[in-house]
């Protein structure tokens, strides 16, 4: 996944490095460095306008899928079997345990949800950076067209924010929505993601 990632974020960066120099060049303007395209806010808005639906997707699928079930799924608890964690936690559990299962207390209750804290810190992260980056390419835009550049705040106003953002937030959500329901009644041989290929429709979990 990360090799596939830091070859498609490559590819990425150079295509749109193209892109933007194309369109430097239509309006009259000097092209632009590779390095200098790479701090600019059109980079750094288009990445992190695609992060921050990845993580938001996930941090909130990985909150609902502790609390919700869905029938079928294979990408739901069974709500008739005990999962490992409702058994709570014992002494005798062994040394190779995380620190900080045998440490207890406030230690053991952030251990407990540091999964989704993390991946939904990225999406904050993600958020602010797409609003940093796209005040940069929107302020570059209005100033080219004789008005005034926009602050952060400014452009978290602007529907153009929202747009982008949304546009990223329902996809993420069908996507995901779609995989719990078609693991229900589909299959992927070997797959993690999958229940048995023999398994009923109506079996829960993989």
């Amino acid at each position: 996944m990360f090799s596939h990632f830091f070859v498609f974020v490559t590819a990425q960066s150079i295509i749109g490095f193209l892109d933007y120099n194309s369109t430097e060049k239509e309006h009259g303007r000097p092209p632009v460095s590779y390095a200098q395209y790479l701090g600019s806010g059109d980079i750094i808005e288009a990445l992190f306008e695609n992060w921050e639906s990845e993580f938001l997707q996930m941090g909130l699928y990985v909150v609902l899928t502790a609390i919700l079930f869905q029938r079928g799924s294979a990408e739901s608890k069974d709500p008739e079997v005990q999962h490992p964690d409702d058994a709570g936690y014992s002494e005798d559990m062994g040394a190779d345990v995380p620190w900080a299962v045998r440490k207890g207390g406030w230690t053991l209750k952030l251990y407990e949800n540091s999964l989704s804290i993390v991946l939904l810190a990225l999406f904050v992260f993600s958020f602010v950076m797409h609003a940093i980056g796209g005040a940069s390419a929107y302020s570059q835009e209005q100033v080219e067209h004789g008005a005034s550049p926009v602050s952060v705040l400014g452009y978290l106003a602007t529907s153009r924010f929202w747009f982008e953002s949304f546009q990223n937030w329902q996809s993420e959500f069908l996507a995901i929505g779609a995989m719990i329901v078609l693991s229900i009644y589909l299959r992927q041989r070997s797959s993690s993601q999958s229940k048995p290929v023999a398994s009923p429709h109506d079996k829960t979990g993989g």
